[in-house]
């Protein structure tokens, strides 16, 4: 007969966790679990902290999910897999919001920013002289407007930059990662770590921010 008393609880910790304002953080939002089916209800809807006022961010660690699991269950067992913590955010509704607003003027921006990079590139490599020169070699005759390459060549570079970031609009071409996927990846594993360290320290030394 299985008893409360002799059940374990198997718990992998979410990397990164997002919550509403003021919403609390439940031992079901920060972690995927295995136990008990009744057991298993009551522990997704333990909270583990409250939404902290002024702040956006918390570190939990697993000695903190421990400690509160063991105190409303001493005798049930504990295992852990993967990230020993989860770190919290707590987004805001008109953050959110301007990002939406913000998006269409992004898009222009990156739009022309791109265009004038390219037009930069082709005046330093002098392009034109070179697409002329190919032409002559090719037909013998000296065009000041080669447009049977400079055509292709623009097509080519439009397919080319398709192909490289691997999206077409929404879709996808195949299912690697494109390398904006894979920067944004490292960018954001990055800032997490920096966010765990300092959320840390400040686990360790709670006056760190006043002397600041």
């Amino acid at each position: 007969m299985t008893s409360r008393h002799t059940s374990t609880l198997y718990l992998r910790l979410r990397k990164h966790l997002s919550l509403r304002p003021g919403e609390p953080v439940t031992l079901g939002d920060a972690a995927q679990m295995l136990a008990e089916p009744q057991l298993e209800a009551e522990l997704r809807r333990l909270v583990l902290a409250e939404a902290p006022a002024g702040e956006q961010y918390i570190l939990i660690d697993m000695l903190m999910i421990v400690a509160a699991v063991q105190e409303r269950y001493p005798d049930l067992q504990i295992e852990y897999y993967g990230e020993p913590h989860v770190l919290v955010q707590w987004q805001k509704e008109s953050k959110i919001r301007g990002r939406h607003m913000l998006f269409p003027v992004v898009l222009f921006l990156l739009f022309v920013g791109s265009g004038l990079t390219i037009m930069n590139f082709h005046a330093d490599v002098s392009m034109l002289e070179v697409h002329r020169k190919l032409y002559k070699m090719i037909t013998g005759v000296d065009h000041p407007h080669p447009l049977l390459l400079q055509i292709p060549y623009s097509l080519g570079l439009g397919a080319g930059m398709l192909l490289f970031f691997n999206r077409v609009f929404k879709k996808k071409i195949n299912e690697e990662p494109d390398p904006l996927e894979v920067e944004m990846f490292l960018y954001e594993e990055n800032v997490r770590q920096y966010m765990v360290r300092d959320e840390y320290n400040r686990l360790k030394d709670p006056d760190a921010d006043e002397r600041k």
